[in-house]
Order: C-alpha cells, then structure tokens, then sequence
C-alpha cells in the first residue's frame, strides 16, 4: 500500500493519453483463428508477405501498454522490413479483459510460466504460424517494447528452445516481479532479485539443454518509465547462460549512439546493447533516408536510429549492406530446432478454448481490486 499513490498517478496517466497507436491505418495484418486453447484469451494478429519462399522465418512482436498490433506494426515498419526481406511476423495482442491498459501480464507468475497462461498462447500462435506456412523451425525470433518487452524475456526463458533470438526494448528481465506493486517498483529500478538469483530464474523456468537465444537490449538513457537499470538486469541474466565476461568483446558508435557487443570465443555476436542517449520511454526509429523505416507517434521515437532494422540485422535477417552491419562476423542465429508440439501441449491445443475469469490468481486479484477500488474512490474509473 505504501505506493498506492504512485501507482494511481501512474495509471491515471496511462488511462488519460492520446495513444495514436490504438488507431488502425490501413493495416498490412490479417487475424489469425484456431491456434490453440488460447489460455491465455489473446488475440492474434500475422503478416504474410506475397511470394513468402518455404523455410522463411518468423518474427514475433510484442506490442507495449496501451498500443495495438496494427499500431505498433505501423509505426515501427516490420511489415514493410519482413516485405522487403521475404519473411513472417506474428503479433500477439492483448485484450482489454485480461488487462484494461493492454499490457501484457509479464508480472503474473500464471502467464509468464511455461505451458500455461498468456505464454503458451503465444508458444501456440507461432506452431500455427510454421505448421500453415511451412516456416524454419531455426529461424523464429520475438520482440516486444516495455510490458511486451517484458513479456518477450518471459518467452526467451520459457521457450528457449523455441526461439533463436529476441530482442527488448525498454523492458524488464524475467522474473523480476511477480505482483502489481513489485511490478511499479522495478519498472522504477527499486529492489529485485540478485544478478545470481535473477540467472537461478532464468535457468529454471525450462528444461532446455541446448544453445541460447542471441540476445539484444535497448534502453533510453531519460526513460523515465522504465529505469535504465533494468537494462543491466537483463544483460546480467543472459550472461550467465551465454558464459561471457562481465565486459563487452568491443564497442562501437552506431549512428551515434553507443552499441556494446559480447561475442563468443569464435567471433560470434550473442549479445548486443544500444544505449540511446537521451531518449525517453519507447521503441527508436529513424524514418528519414534511404534506411527510414516507421512513423513517429506516442512511444514510437524518431531519434535518429531503426531498432526494427537494427535488430533484424541483428539475426540475420535484413541486407547487411548498411554501414556498421558488416563489421563483425555473424552466424545465423539458429537455436535448437523447434519441435512440433509436446504430448503435454497436444492435449492442451487440442481443448476448446473456455473463459478463465479466475487465471490470474487469488492474489494478483486483490491487489488489482484494491488499486481499481482507489481509482474509483479518486474519481478516476468507472
């Protein structure tokens, strides 16, 4: 209770903005139905571009709170990147039942664990996506801004054996919060588990024995949403399954901001960061020149550099014929392969999917009573 009054202020701002992004423009995506049991009530959204070639990857996108698909596809430019360069996206999309704010549920330990809640729809959206449009296993990536940033770590810990790259932006690391106020409090850099007992976390939530993800973080330096400290979490996590040093390989300044890279003994790039000085809360664009790419609008910031871009050439994925992207040596990224379902999962993609009002838990519950019971004592909810 003790940030009962931060977490109003904060809502209430969320609730009172002007988000561009929750209008539709002429939007490139289609819905995707009958993936799975859905228990975690998302919605889905794809991009299939004409002439896809088999064995194309698929890129999943998590958008943030408050946004839409069709909005952040919008401004951040994947469609017109994945038309460009031959291959598929995915865009999970909350529903204003599971959260009035859409953000996804990173902080609820029922959707952020393997093979339940929002995390196994998901895992369910994208078997539907490589089974229906004979997709490499090898080759599927995610990445999400801010709680869709935090929901993407949640996918890399869960699913690891799924994905061979993710990407966070303005996120948080995994298992950093599991309620509403240790949510607000780490979104602030207060508290936390350990760099040992967040790696614990990290290697625990799977049973995976095989390669990692490649891993890329980007954080505003004036973020003041969620603090730059979480960036460090998360590096501080990675590193431990990745096994490299606390320093990076090498640093670089990319179109004029700072990039450190971690590589492994052969040369390899496992783990990048860009710091974006002086940006604020949100998802870098550059949509001017021959590299533009997105529209700037609310937490979709012009300030000079394409994460979209970035991070596809990050995997693989996009020409690396832009200056810096030929720098360094770069494998495709290619985790284990990602296997057709397990017994388990069957059973549960084979369920219709039914209403779960009561997913969240008992406890998650009170605390989100307690903050809508004082939005509306305030005068500020309905």
């Amino acid at each position: 209770m003790r940030n009962i009054s931060d977490t109003i202020t904060r809502l209430t701002a969320m609730r009172g903005r002007t988000v561009l992004s929750l209008q539709r423009h002429d939007s490139r995506l289609s819905d995707i139905a009958g993936f799975g049991s859905n228990p975690g009530a998302l919605g889905a959204r794809s991009y299939v571009p004409e002439n896809l070639p088999r064995g194309a990857a698929l890129v999943v996108v998590l958008h943030g709170c408050t946004q839409t698909a069709d909005g952040y596809d919008h401004a951040s430019g994947w469609s017109k990147l994945a038309a460009e360069q031959g291959f598929t996206l995915l865009f999970p999309e909350q529903q204003r039942g599971n959260n009035p704010n859409l953000c996804f549920n990173w902080f609820v330990p029922e959707d952020v664990t393997r093979d339940r809640g929002e995390a196994l729809s998901i895992r369910q959206m994208i078997e539907a996506m490589v089974t229906r449009h004979s997709l490499d296993r090898r080759r599927v990536f995610i990445t999400g801004l801010s709680a869709g940033g935090a929901m993407a770590t949640a996918m890399l810990a869960t699913y690891p054996d799924v994905f061979a790259g993710g990407a966070i932006i303005a996120g948080l690391a995994y298992g950093s919060a599991s309620t509403i106020p240790q949510a607000f409090d780490r979104m602030r850099g207060h508290g936390g588990p350990s760099k040992t007992g967040l790696q614990q976390r990290l290697s625990a939530a799977s049973p995976h024995e095989g390669i990692w993800p490649k891993i890329s973080i980007w954080q505003g330096t004036a973020d003041n949403t969620v603090a730059s400290s979480n960036a460090d979490s998360i590096l501080a996590q990675w590193q431990g399954v990745h096994g490299v040093d606390a320093g990076p390989t090498r640093k670089e300044t990319v179109d004029g901001h700072m990039r450190k890279v971690w590589c492994d003994a052969d040369g390899n790039e496992l783990i990048e960061t860009y710091t974006i000085a002086g940006m604020g809360h949100g998802t870098p664009l550059k949509t001017s020149g021959d590299d533009g790419l997105g529209v700037a609008a609310p937490f979709m910031l012009d300030v000079g550099i394409s994460s979209t871009r970035r991070i596809a050439g990050f995997w693989g994925l996009a020409d690396a014929s832009e200056p810096d992207l030929e720098k360094a040596p770069r494998r495709p990224a290619s985790g284990t392969a990602l296997l057709p379902y397990t017994p388990a999962e069957n059973v549960r993609a084979a369920r219709v999917a039914q209403p779960q009002p009561d997913r969240r838990g008992d406890s998650v519950k009170s605390v989100s009573k307690v903050i809508e019971d004082a939005l509306r004592a305030a005068g500020l909810m309905r």
